[in-house]
């Protein structure tokens, strides 16, 4: 593609799948649901000629697999280990929290940081309101660190295949 006869849209599509990719490291932005916005206004820019419906339908697919293996394999990991759902619903009411309460002090550092400590301490809460024991505390806090790393990784893995695809398909094909 000639990038000098780029429209406004295809320039906007572009910022989106840079942001998504991004956003698969940060956990606040949805990265792999960015990056196939980008793909689908890419698409409708140039009149589906590049990309097509069966890889935009492929797309939201690794979407979809990347948004619900984050909130799978976190609980997996958390119940895998022995933790309540006590405690799985307390890592996201801490997360949030967290995330709220740290956003006043750098807005997106802040943000991350507190989600990740609100989701860690809302997990050891939770876990230690329901069975009374600093141990199973601390091994539900810690599987669910291991389960976020795990799908964190699973997300820029996901995040790195969609734009590679669309990468392909936009310019190479």
């Amino acid at each position: 593609m000639n990038f000098e006869a780029m429209d406004a849209w295809a320039i906007v599509a572009l910022l989106l799948v840079g942001i998504g990719l991004v956003g698969a490291i940060v956990p606040v932005l949805p990265g792999p649901l960015l990056i196939w916005l980008g793909a689908l206004l890419w698409a409708w820019s140039n009149g589906f000629e590049q990309i097509g419906w069966p890889m935009l339908l492929l797309l939201l697919l690794l979407t979809l697999v990347a948004m619900l293996g984050d909130y799978f394999i976190n609980a997996y990991m958390s119940r895998r280990a022995g933790a309540s759902w006590k405690a799985v619903f307390g890592s996201i009411a801490g997360g949030f929290a967290g995330g709220i309460l740290l956003t006043g002090t750098v807005p997106v550092v802040g943000t991350l940081v507190g989600a990740l400590i609100g989701s860690l301490l809302g997990t050891f809460a939770a876990e230690f309101l329901d069975k009374r024991k600093v141990s199973a505390a601390l091994n539900a806090m810690r599987a669910y660190l291991g389960g976020w790393l795990l799908a964190s990784l699973v997300e820029v893995v996901v995040a790195l295949t969609m734009v590679g695809l669309f990468v392909w398909q936009a310019f190479w094909s």
